[in-house]
């Protein structure tokens, strides 16, 4: 990875890419915030785009595409099969995980159901480092259960440990003790793990993963969907990878795999999804439900310029100058942030900044959702859609109970190649006023509960009239200013 030096000696990150297409943005006053998400009941998934200035909610589908990806799209074959677009697609993905087979699906949650349909049944037990909301939803639906494995320095919120998403490979053989091989439907490893801060695992703990696979004759399941993030740190952190380039680190990984499967919407910048198997038996098992569920074995719910952007986008992947920027400008964010005090998940991840509403909101109960609160005042103060990954994102127990999660985390989203230096301080200063009058923010409770995936289309109220008294701050303390 090039190197620059300032002169000057200020430390922040260097684009390695030019803007050749803008985007026109609003900001709205912060009236009209308090309006809209009080319309949208609280909740930063029903924010309207044009109330919305940085939206940061997500990297899922909102990468900048580049140059070549869009130029791509112009020669898509639009066969409904025999599609040459599949053949580069299939033939690319070959070619950089070593796998034989492919299956496209129109994104990561259709890869998990077809997943959980054929490998998961009633009393079955998926280990993995760490859940991912719809890869719970998809395995409990299916009659199994998740047990999340990760090491205990990955839920250390402050840590300088490189690795946090690593799996405990003690806890992995005490479960498959516990359960039995037979009952285990497969484990899964997630790469970048997303409800922990965008946390890494190390080459070398998906290997003791993999040894310990071999011994019971388990599956080995790796969902990649943020793995560009997690390749750039393994180069970075792993004194063993230091001197590897990117392509052979994503093939040493390929290596440990059974199947792969991926949303493009976060790996390749494109917007569709796949499952990339070694065995063909195995293939053969799952084949039949794409054309049931998603479309033909050639496109599998995916446009087929999509498929040509995703073609040239994992290619880009393997560009550490590419891969490198949405991790730099996310630890430029986490270190502002922590010289001003304000508590962030650490080291810094991927996919994007993590505040930890647990210590930012310490004097909100998490029966009142402090992320959730935390992430509707974030909006009302600046105009930035976050989205929260804490207790709202978890799902009820069947007999009503909550699920308090481990951490209460307010995600602010990096989209790779978007936004501008400028735009992420302002992030920076919106959230250094917020947290000076944090005080002042108060809980949410649900006014509409939806039973699966609350956290979508759930709506919320303020328990106090604190939104109120916040923007009424706002305006004593930065006047008309927007």
């Amino acid at each position: 990875m090039a190197e620059v030096k300032f002169f000057g000696g200020e430390n922040i990150p260097l684009e390695m890419h030019k803007v050749r297409i803008v985007q026109k943005l609003t900001l709205p006053p912060v009236e009209r915030r308090l309006a809209a998400i009080t319309e949208a009941g609280n909740n930063t998934f029903l924010l309207h785009n044009s109330d919305v200035f940085m939206d940061m909610l997500t990297d899922s589908g909102v990468n900048a595409m580049s140059d070549q990806q869009q130029a791509a799209m112009f020669i898509a074959d639009d066969s409904y099969a025999g599609s040459a677009t599949y053949t580069r697609l299939a033939n690319k993905l070959q070619d950089i995980f070593g796998m034989t087979h492919f299956l496209p699906a129109h994104q990561g949650r259709a890869c998990e159901n077809i997943l959980s349909q054929v490998l998961v049944s009633k009393g079955s037990v998926v280990p993995m480092n760490y859940h991912f909301t719809t890869t719970k939803a998809h395995i409990t639906l299916n009659g199994g259960t998740v047990e999340e494995l990760v090491a205990d320095s990955g839920l250390e919120v402050v840590s300088v440990h490189p690795f946090k998403g690593n799996m405990d490979t003690g806890k992995l053989r005490d479960v498959i003790g516990l359960h039995g091989a037979d009952k285990i439907a497969f484990v899964r490893m997630e790469a970048g793990t997303n409800l922990i801060g965008g946390q890494p695992f190390s080459l070398q703990n998906l290997v003791d993963i993999r040894k310990i696979c071999d011994e019971h004759g388990l599956l080995l399941v790796l969902d990649a969907s943020l793995l560009a993030d997690n390749l750039h740190f393994i180069k970075q952190r792993e004194d063993g990878c230091k001197t590897l380039g990117i392509r052979e680190i994503t093939r040493r990984i390929a290596d440990q795999c059974d199947i792969i499967y991926f949303s493009a919407r976060k790996l390749g910048c494109a917007r569709g999804g796949g499952i990339c198997i070694r065995s063909e038996e195995m293939y053969r098992r799952m084949r039949g439900l794409v054309p049931l569920y998603e479309g033909f074995l050639t496109y599998g719910g995916m446009s087929v310029r999509e498929m040509e952007a995703l073609t040239v986008g994992l290619e880009e992947t393997m560009d550490e100058e590419v891969i490198n920027q949405g991790p730099q400008f996310i630890a430029y964010m986490v270190d502002e942030l922590q010289k001003r005090d304000i508590p962030v998940i650490t080291p810094a991840g991927g996919l994007g900044c993590h505040v930890n509403a647990m210590k930012f909101v310490d004097h909100i109960p998490q029966a009142e959702y402090p992320a959730g609160a935390l992430a509707s005042a974030l909006y009302i103060a600046s105009g930035i859609r976050g989205m929260e990954r804490g207790t709202l994102s978890e799902q009820r127990e069947p007999d009503g109970r909550e699920i308090f999660a481990n951490m209460e985390l307010v995600r602010l989203a990096m989209p790779r190649r978007v936004f501008t230096l400028s735009q992420v301080k302002y992030a920076i200063d919106r959230l250094e006023w917020l947290y000076a009058h944090r005080r002042l923010i108060g809980g949410l409770a649900f006014t509409e509960e939806p039973e699966i995936l609350r956290f979508f289309y759930g709506r919320l109220k303020p328990v106090s009239d604190w939104q109120e008294t916040l923007v009424a701050k706002f305006r004593a303390d930065l006047g008309d200013s927007l």
